[in-house]
């Protein structure tokens, strides 16, 4: 059979399963600041190393059997296609919607300004989802980082982004006014290598589950 292939999310994933694979005996034995594709400790396992909202599709179309991602990057891409049998409970921390404080939509009960409220992020499909359950409409900027910096250069009214501390947002002045949901990493599997490498996988989530334990 050919090794399993886990795929890992870069950043802040990463350094928060790293001490978890190396207790199972998966740590990487090479270099993942230079490579992309990495043995692990286990020969039977080799690791991918990519940015985060790549994995589920890296997964669902197979060129690896497993990997950890965020619940965020999953209600934002989909992930219906994968199983998601295992919450890891690691790089913790969740999804709000923030605004300048002093501001008038830093009270979401002072948003009736008569013209749509503009929404800076890089979570477009779970920000429209939220509104639209609200029955509100919003107009949705899309960006890709420094996300605080929209509010406060009048290029969106509200961003909707991931927050740990808050740290960030203080530091530019701004405050949460919402959490839309709670976030952690998850493992996803492959439904086509859950069919065939069935013991190899499911003897590994045992593992990681007794670990997480």
């Amino acid at each position: 059979m050919s090794p399993i292939t886990l795929a890992l999310s870069k950043g802040r994933i990463l350094e928060d399963s790293l001490p978890m694979l190396t207790r199972l005996g998966l740590g990487p034995a090479g270099d993942i600041d230079r490579l992309l594709r990495v043995p692990s400790e286990d020969p039977g396992v080799h690791l991918l190393i990519i940015r985060p909202a790549d994995v589920p599709t890296y997964v669902e179309h197979g060129a690896a059997d497993l990997g950890v991602v965020g619940k965020d990057v999953l209600m934002e891409h989909g992930g219906s296609a994968l199983y998601e049998p295992l919450d890891l409970d690691i790089a913790r921390c969740r999804l709000s919607i923030a605004a300048v404080k002093g501001s008038p939509y830093a009270d979401p009960a002072g948003w009736s300004s008569g013209r749509r409220v503009r929404v800076a992020t890089k979570y477009p499909e779970i920000t429209r989802r939220h509104f639209a359950q609200r029955g509100e409409q919003v107009e949705i900027i899309k960006l890709y980082g420094s996300m605080e910096l929209a509010p406060l250069v009048g290029l969106a009214d509200v961003i909707v982004d991931l927050v740990d501390t808050g740290n960030t947002l203080r530091a530019n002045g701004l405050v949460e006014t919402e959490v839309l949901t709670q976030v952690s990493s998850r493992v996803v599997v492959n439904k086509a290598s859950m069919k065939m490498k069935h013991a190899a996988l499911q003897d590994l989530l045992a593992r990681i589950q007794t670990m997480k334990a």
